[in-house]
């Protein structure tokens, strides 16, 4: 069942503009806040934290606590479905993520689905008690890696380099490579109905290596396995909307929009604002754009490209975000600044 109307990502998402617009941010949970360093201090492992559910809703929790945003988005991880799967995943200080590389067809025995679900119960109960503990009208948000982008990672064992093992595999055996995709898309149907029907609201799909993908292969790899999601999910659980953040997409960036059947899109900082508004179906929501570089450099500046952002996207339901995640030197004097700005009282967009 649908939430009721009242809850300003919600009626925005359902296609009703709000002004002021609501505000949340992708990565408002972590490294910049001083709270979630103490508690990261805490635990033992990043999935040490992830898998503890107390802890990981009091992540979930601290900026909505600090800023007042108008939505919390689960605190966790996209490599959780490789993890729940059988694949081993660890975090690297300040290296980021490191996986045992899923090569080719031969390595997928090495993949469990059928552990899945038992794996990712602590992020269910996460959801559960960061929904109780969240004020009226603040709308909580779960979340999955795109079926490609989780696959970069499997392949590579790390992010980066063009994914290149990812796209070799595609090309040399796409038939072995839409296998290892199937069985991320399954476990990404299960993992977030699992969340919804533990309390989140909407969902967002990080697709955010869908870069420097040649056109038929974007179509294929991103458009197709994010179409038969967001299908399962309005299936399942009608009325619950679908984020897609195709990050890099560029001039395909509409027809993911159309063919994906998401029901918003997040805009990464490269797309033009004035061309997501020309090229976008019209009365789709859109969050996004904003450079987090330009939170930390705060100021005038960082207000002129806001107001640009706020302008160009005015006559169509919007969502005030970054183009990407903040960044750990974010200044919270400029967080607060930003989203007192995005709600008119620290200035005008003009």
């Amino acid at each position: 069942m649908a939430d009721p109307v009242g809850i300003p990502l919600l009626d925005v998402l359902g296609g009703r503009r709000c002004d002021p617009v609501p505000v949340w941010f992708m990565r408002q949970a972590g490294r910049y806040l001083p709270e979630y360093r103490r508690l990261r201090r805490s635990l033992g492992s990043f999935l040490d934290l992830v898998y503890t559910p107390e802890a990981a809703a009091e992540a979930t929790l601290q900026p909505v606590r600090r800023f007042a945003l108008d939505a919390a988005i689960l605190f966790s991880d996209i490599l959780v479905i490789p993890h729940a799967l059988g694949q081993e995943v660890r975090f690297a200080e300040g290296e980021g993520p490191r996986l045992e590389p899923i090569r080719d067809r031969g390595d997928l025995s090495r993949l469990v689905p059928a552990r899945a679900e038992e794996a990712l119960q602590p992020i269910y109960e996460t959801v559960r008690l960061a929904r109780r503990a969240l004020p009226d009208g603040v709308a909580l948000i779960g979340f999955a890696g795109g079926p490609w982008t989780v696959a970069t990672y499997m392949a590579a064992g790390r992010g980066g380099d063009e994914q290149c093992a990812a796209k070799l595999w595609a090309y040399r055996d796409p038939e072995g490579f839409r296998a290892l995709l199937g069985l991320i898309e399954r476990a990404s149907i299960d993992y977030l109905l699992g969340q919804i029907r533990a309390g989140a609201q909407v969902i967002q799909i990080f697709e955010s290596w869908a870069a420097n993908l040649p056109e038929s292969w974007f179509e294929d790899l991103v458009i197709a396995p994010t179409r038969r999601i967001v299908d399962a999910l309005a299936k399942a659980a009608p009325g619950v909307p679908v984020i897609g953040f195709a990050r890099g997409a560029g001039a395909l960036l509409p027809r993911y929009a159309r063919a994906s059947g998401v029901g918003a899109v997040s805009l990464d900082t490269a797309i033009p604002v004035s061309f997501a508004d020309e090229t976008l179906p019209q009365g789709l929501a859109v969050q996004g754009n904003l450079d987090p570089l330009l939170v930390c450099a705060g100021g005038a500046t960082m207000k002129a490209e806001a107001g640009r952002i706020l302008d160009g996207l005015r006559r169509r339901p919007h969502v005030f975000n970054l183009g990407h995640g903040f960044v750990p030197a974010t200044p919270l004097g400029h967080v607060e600044e930003l989203i007192d700005f995005v709600r008119g009282k620290g200035g005008t967009s003009e």
